[in-house]
């Protein structure tokens, strides 16, 4: 008797040990920003089965047009998931204080993409599907579009009730040193590995001359450029971005293929290639510097890790960043105001 009551004595500790570590993880969860709850690939399967065809086909129609555009709806992805979550707050016209307004937001576009989309879903399938999810859909579209991996996209995500420009100021910027980006990303439980990641993502896309100008003219005393940019590549920097120039003047952000998805950023960045300073601060840190290598070192990709499914490892991580499920939030009609 006495052993079957220690022996239940120690499977109640058990059980309630286990129950612990699994409120410890669930809180550490919520803590880095990471919210995984009812989002699941196939969320429309049987409330709205063309979701996500209405999507590819919109995107892929408009980028006909615009072949910037899958550079485009990455960026706004990544810019809405990093202020309040990835909900569809930096969709909304709110006068003034709208979160686009943010600095931290100048020239992120799209607004009217993702518009014409949830139009069509809406005519399908009225009140059903998100505009966080198709801003998520579309980005992940757009990256197929340029030559990058296809993959599934978990949707669920609910639209945020709330959009204020005083919501982004910690967003990441150019300027800032690669201890303030680890900490940034940190903050939304994303580690070092998946802010090379993200910021691969810049194989993509253009960036204005206003961003480069104190790295080209003023990043030391004397007006001196940054010494981590390659002599080579200085001069072609400063062509296109002349000092006193136009500074709406825009550049590519991958010197080799800026509208083709692969890894040769990281490889420009290894090389003192990068155009941004953050990119080019990926090289002078250790952790990151590792990361970076293990993608374009002699060994990749024979034996190293595949940089294409990292990536797509590092888009549904950053796509649960405070997510709205369940009852919270709202399914807007127009993705630019509020229900």
């Amino acid at each position: 008797i006495s052993f079957s009551v220690e022996l239940s004595s120690l499977k109640s500790q058990m059980v309630w040990t286990k129950a612990k570590v699994n409120l410890a993880l669930s809180l550490v969860i919520i803590f880095l920003g990471i919210s995984v709850a009812d989002l699941k690939v196939g969320f429309y399967s049987n409330t709205c089965p063309q979701a996500e065809s209405i999507v590819k086909r919109v995107v892929s129609g408009a980028s006909l047009s615009d072949p910037n555009l899958p550079a485009i709806l990455l960026r706004l992805h990544f810019h809405d998931c990093f202020v309040e979550g990835c909900d569809g707050s930096i969709l909304v016209d709110n006068g003034a204080i709208s979160e686009k307004f943010a600095f931290g937001h100048e020239g992120v576009r799209g607004f009217e993409i993702i518009e014409a989309v949830k139009a069509e879903v809406e005519a399908a399938c009225p009140g059903v599907v998100s505009c966080a999810d198709i801003v998520a859909l579309a980005a992940r579209d757009a990256i197929s579009l340029a030559n990058g991996p296809a993959y599934e996209v978990p949707t669920g995500r609910r639209d945020g009730r709330v959009s204020n420009l005083s919501l982004a100021k910690d967003m990441p910027d150019v300027s800032d040193s690669i201890e303030i980006l680890k900490d940034k990303f940190m903050q939304k439980g994303l580690h070092a590995k998946e802010l090379v990641l993200l910021s691969a993502a810049h194989t993509i896309g253009s960036t204005a001359c206003f961003f480069m100008t104190k790295r080209l003219y003023s990043f030391l005393p004397g007006g001196q450029p940054d010494p981590t940019i390659n002599p080579v590549f200085l001069p072609e920097l400063t062509t296109q971005c002349p000092q006193n120039g136009d500074v709406n003047t825009r550049i590519p952000m991958d010197r080799s293929s800026e509208r083709v998805f692969d890894k040769q950023i990281l490889q420009n960045i290894k090389d003192g290639f990068a155009v941004l300073q953050t990119d080019a601060g990926l090289y002078e840190d250790e952790a990151t510097r590792r990361i970076v290598n293990s993608y374009v070192g002699l060994l990749n990709p024979l034996f190293g890790p595949s940089f294409e499914s990292d990536f797509v490892k590092a888009m549904v991580k950053m796509g649960k960043i405070n997510v709205k499920t369940g009852s919270n939030g709202e399914i807007r009609r127009v993705c630019s105001t509020f229900n």
